[in-house]
């Protein structure tokens, strides 16, 4: 009868837990859902294009390390209620304050400029303008945030995450074009057993650069600093913080299952070709190719479905990576920051954030596509080059028994993090070297 009693009364509470996480939910897969942006998508494609499914290990180990380093962010922002630029502020000074905003404001801004040129290329594909797209998306961006409500904002961007799915049937459709020889055995032969054949458009310099672009594109500064100031935002304290580390799980899962998907079909079109490797250099020359290589109409549902996930991918990080910009400058300059606030409550905030947008709408329209697939890759490695310094702030601030009481880092979240950071270091330091010395590593 215990047993029974206890079972009972698990399901009476059912209802009410699931109701809670419904509540939570937002914050940790809008993040993550978002970091599979514009540049992350191209990336992928180019991943795949060049490495076929070696680098699919790649995710797997991306899980755990997008978990550890976002879960921190729940914890800290419900504990002291703050956002991140003001935790680095008060626990480390001026000195070190200003550094990490300067790092993100640069990061962030280059950033924005990817995402405007995935979503300007993926509207060409519909031969839409990029002068037209640039002004409809900042409009529609302005709009999103202007509702004076955090909750308006979150439920129309959970909305937009749904479209990043888009890219799992498209690899289900790439590979029934029959180019892999063995099928699905050679995705899961390619994650547990790689084999890299340098040559042609991979040397080892490209792979390292490659697997540089694929954490930083994964894992960046920007997305401390918003899940954060999201957590804040929402009103999130340390009840939630369980539901809220669910939230981040879930998001980590999503985002390199889709990025996972993303490479296999590129490499089942393009790296795996009876012809021969093709090799493409951006999602959108990805998407543009695929109905020539992929036989029947596969191809062209295909090609769509990637211009739909590419323009969607620019305006979810878009408008999450220019938030975190606004959001860390009102904690600094003590300026009303609260997607809870009108405009007139809160003008600055505001329009720092249209500035933001505005400013690196106009680069990607000035500068040519040969240099926007050159900037989309470079800026990936930027980040996570900067990543590290992000990190030790907050693995430090998570460790302050003073600020976090009880919800400090235990010791094995130490580990892990530690172990991040660590690995980050490295992968970061053998690029330093690979661009100073390229023949060490074959040129390229």
């Amino acid at each position: 009868m215990y047993w029974v009693n206890k079972s009972f009364h698990w399901l009476d509470r059912l209802p009410r837990r699931l109701m809670l996480m419904l509540a939570v939910l937002g914050p940790g897969i809008i993040t993550m859902i978002a970091d599979n942006d514009a540049g992350g998508i191209s990336t992928y494609a180019q991943t795949g294009a060049k490495t076929g499914f070696n680098m699919l290990w790649a995710m797997v180990i991306l899980v755990p390390m997008a978990y550890y380093i976002q879960e921190m962010t729940v914890r800290l922002g419900a504990v002291t209620k703050r956002g991140h630029a003001e935790a680095i502020f008060d626990g480390f000074g001026k000195f070190w304050g200003w550094f990490s905003i300067f790092d993100l404001v640069v990061i962030n801004w280059l950033t924005l400029v990817t995402e405007y040129i995935g979503m300007t290329q993926a509207m060409s594909i519909f031969n839409i303008p990029p002068w037209v797209t640039f002004a409809g998306v900042t409009a529609l961006m302005f709009t999103i945030v202007v509702s004076g409500k955090y909750w308006t904002f979150e439920k129309i961007t959970l909305f937009f995450c749904l479209f990043n799915l888009v890219y799992i049937p498209a690899a289900i459709w790439a590979m029934q074009t029959g180019n892999v020889k063995d099928g699905w055995s050679a995705v899961g032969a390619g994650l547990v057993h790689p084999q890299f054949h340098f040559g042609g458009a991979l040397t080892p310099a490209i792979l390292i650069t490659l697997i540089m672009a694929n954490i930083g594109t994964t894992i960046t500064p920007w997305q401390i600093f918003f899940q954060q100031s999201a957590v804040v935002d929402k009103g999130m304290d340390i009840r939630d913080v369980k539901m809220g580390k669910l939230d981040t799980l879930a998001g980590s899962l999503l985002t390199c299952l889709v990025a996972a998907f993303i490479i296999i079909a590129t490499a089942a079109v393009f790296h795996y070709h009876p012809g021969g490797a093709i090799n493409v250099e951006s999602a959108k020359e990805a998407a543009e190719r695929m109905p020539e290589v992929m036989s029947g109409h596969w191809g062209h549902w295909a090609k769509l479905l990637f211009a739909v996930g590419l323009f969607d991918a620019g305006l979810l990080g878009a408008l999450c990576i220019s938030l975190s910009t606004s959001w860390a400058m009102g904690e600094v300059f003590g300026w009303a920051h609260s997607l809870n606030k009108s405009v007139r409550e809160a003008p600055w905030f505001y329009v720092f954030y249209v500035f933001m947008l505005a400013s690196a709408g106009v680069v990607s329209l000035v500068s040519s596509e040969a240099l926007q697939n050159v900037i989309t890759i470079f800026v990936q490695v930027v980040a996570v080059t900067l990543l590290p310094a992000a990190l030790f702030f907050l693995i430090l601030i998570l460790n302050d028994k003073e600020i976090m009481g009880e919800h400090v880092n235990t010791r094995w979240q130490n580990v892990a993090n530690w172990s991040i950071a660590a690995f980050v270091m490295l992968v970061s330091s053998v690029y330093g070297i690979s661009v100073m010395f390229p023949g060490l590593f074959g040129g390229g």
